[in-house]
C-alpha cells in the first residue's frame, strides 16, 4: 500500500477567540494576521516534510486555499518546489492546483519544472476548488467545468507535444513549443472528487486516479460504483490503482487518550476553519451554478443526506459527536489504528492512503510525534499490506 501524509497547512494559531456569534469573521482582516506565526508555520512544515522522508512515507500531499486560516498553501507549487529541495525520496502530491481559477500554460510550465527539480517525484493534482475560491478570484462558478476541461487538455497537449496551438472559450495559444518539459513524459493526474456526477465522468473518460468523497461509507461507495460504469463505459477497468482514499489517524496508547489528546484539533478543524467564508451545501452550489441540477442522481436514497453536505454538520459538532465518530474511526493504539486503515482500504478496494496527522494546526511537537510514531508503530505493516481487491467488483461494465 502507498502512505501519503496529507497537509492542510493551517495557519498555526488558534483563532477561537475570534469568533462571533459562533463563526470566524469572514473576510478576517490582516490586523488578526501574525507575519511571525506563518513564518514558523511554513518552516514547521517543512521540517515534518523532511522528517516523513527520512522515514520512509511515499509522498506528501499539498493543496490550494485563498484567503483563511483554513489552509496557507495559497501556491502549492512553492510549496512543492520547497520540498523537492529538503527531500529525495517523497512523491509531491500537488491535490491541487485549481485549474478553473489560473492560466492553464504557466501552470503546466510550473508543473515542469517542479518535475524537473525533484527528479520526476511530481503527482499532478487537479481540482476545480470551493466557492471562497471563485468568491476570492471573482471566476464565475457557472464556468467552472468549462474551465476546468479547457485547462486539463491545455495542460495535457502542452507536456505530450511537440508544438501546440489552442483555441478555446477562455484562453487561446499558438504554436507553443514548451520548455522545460516533464522529466516523466506525462506526469501521473490524481482528481479528488466530492462527489459530482459529471466530475466523475470527466475522470471515468481520462483514465484518472479519483480520491472518492470526505467520508466513508454509503456515500463513497455509491462515488466507487458510478465511476466503476464512467471507466468501463470508455474501456477502462477500475483497479485499487484508481483510488486514493482520505483517512485522519491518531496513534496513541489507548482509545481513550486517542480521543482526549485529539478532540481539541479534530474539532476546531470542524467548527472553526473547515466551511470558513465558504458554502459546502450541494443545494446552494446548484443555485450558484458550481453544480448541475442532476449531479447526485446516481446516489442511493439513504446516502442522500451525505450527499448534501450540510455546514451545520460540520459547524456544529460536539465533542460527544466526535466520541461517537472515534469509536470507528483509526484513532488509538497503532495495532487498532493499523487494523482500521486496512479495512478502509480494503472495503474500499484503494491501495493508496493520504493521511492527516495534524488536523486543526496541532502543535509542532505533537505533529513530529505522530509522524514518528505513525512511522514506527503503523507504517511498515501498511507498506507491507497490499489491496488486490477490484474495487466493488459487484459492479457490471
Amino acid at each position: 500500500m502507498k502512505v501519503f501524509v496529507f497537509d492542510l497547512l493551517p495557519y498555526g494559531q488558534h483563532l477561537d477567540s475570534l469568533k462571533v456569534n459562533g463563526e470566524l469573521p469572514y473576510p478576517l482582516p490582516k490586523k488578526f494576521f501574525d507575519p511571525k506565526v506563518a513564518t514558523k508555520t511554513y518552516a514547521e512544515h517543512l521540517d515534518a516534510w523532511e522528517e516523513m522522508d527520512k522515514l520512509g512515507f511515499d509522498g506528501i500531499g499539498f493543496n490550494e486555499h485563498h484567503c483563511s486560516p483554513y489552509g496557507l498553501m495559497n501556491s502549492p507549487n512553492l510549496m512543492a518546489a520547497a520540498a523537492a529541495q529538503r527531500t529525495k525520496n517523497l512523491k509531491l502530491l500537488i491535490y491541487g492546483n485549481l485549474l478553473p481559477l489560473h492560466e492553464p500554460l504557466r501552470l503546466a510550465e510550473e508543473l515542469s519544472m517542479i518535475d524537473c527539480m525533484s527528479n520526476g517525484r511530481l503527482i499532478a493534482g487537479f481540482a476545480r476548488g470551493i466557492p471562497r475560491e471563485y468568491q476570492v478570484h471573482n471566476v464565475a462558478m457557472a464556468d467552472s467545468r468549462p474551465r476546468f476541461e479547457e485547462a486539463f487538455e491545455i495542460i495535457t497537449r502542452a507536456w505530450k507535444e511537440e508544438v501546440f496551438s489552442y483555441e478555446g472559450k477562455f484562453w487561446s495559444y499558438k504554436d507553443v513549443a514548451m520548455w522545460p518539459r516533464p522529466v516523466q513524459n506525462s506526469p501521473e493526474i490524481w482528481v479528488p472528487i466530492s462527489g459530482s456526477k459529471e466530475s466523475l465522468e470527466f475522470a471515468g473518460k481520462h483514465n484518472l486516479t479519483i480520491t472518492p468523497g470526505l467520508v466513508p461509507g454509503g456515500l463513497e461507495q455509491d462515488i466507487v460504483r458510478y465511476y466503476a460504469k464512467c471507466l468501463a463505459a470508455h474501456g477502462h477497468t477500475i483497479t485499487p490503482k484508481h483510488l486514493s482514499i482520505g483517512i485522519s489517524a491518531y496513534v496513541a496508547d489507548s482509545k481513550a487518550a486517542a480521543v482526549r489528546e485529539y478532540a481539541p484539533y479534530f474539532l476546531y478543524f470542524n467548527q472553526t476553519l473547515f466551511s470558513h467564508g465558504n458554502f459546502t451545501e450541494t443545494a446552494k452550489q446548484r443555485d450558484a451554478g458550481y453544480v448541475s441540477q442532476g449531479s447526485s442522481d446516481y446516489v442511493r436514497p439513504e446516502n442522500m443526506k451525505s450527499a448534501a453536505r450540510s455546514r451545520e454538520a460540520y459547524r456544529n459538532m460536539t465533542l460527544a459527536d466526535f466520541e461517537r465518530s472515534a469509536e470507528t474511526m483509526p484513532l488509538g493504539t497503532p495495532e487498532e489504528v493499523t487494523r482500521r486503515i486496512i479495512a478502509r482500504a480494503e472495503a474500499a478496494g484503494a491501495n493508496s492512503i493520504q493521511v492527516s496527522l495534524n488536523r486543526g494546526a496541532m502543535p509542532h511537537e505533537m505533529f513530529i510525534e505522530q509522524i514518528r510514531r505513525f512511522a514506527r508503530d503503523v507504517l511498515p505493516a501498511l507498506k507491507a499490506h497490499e489491496v488486490k481487491r477490484v474495487p466493488l467488483e459487484d459492479v457490471a461494465a
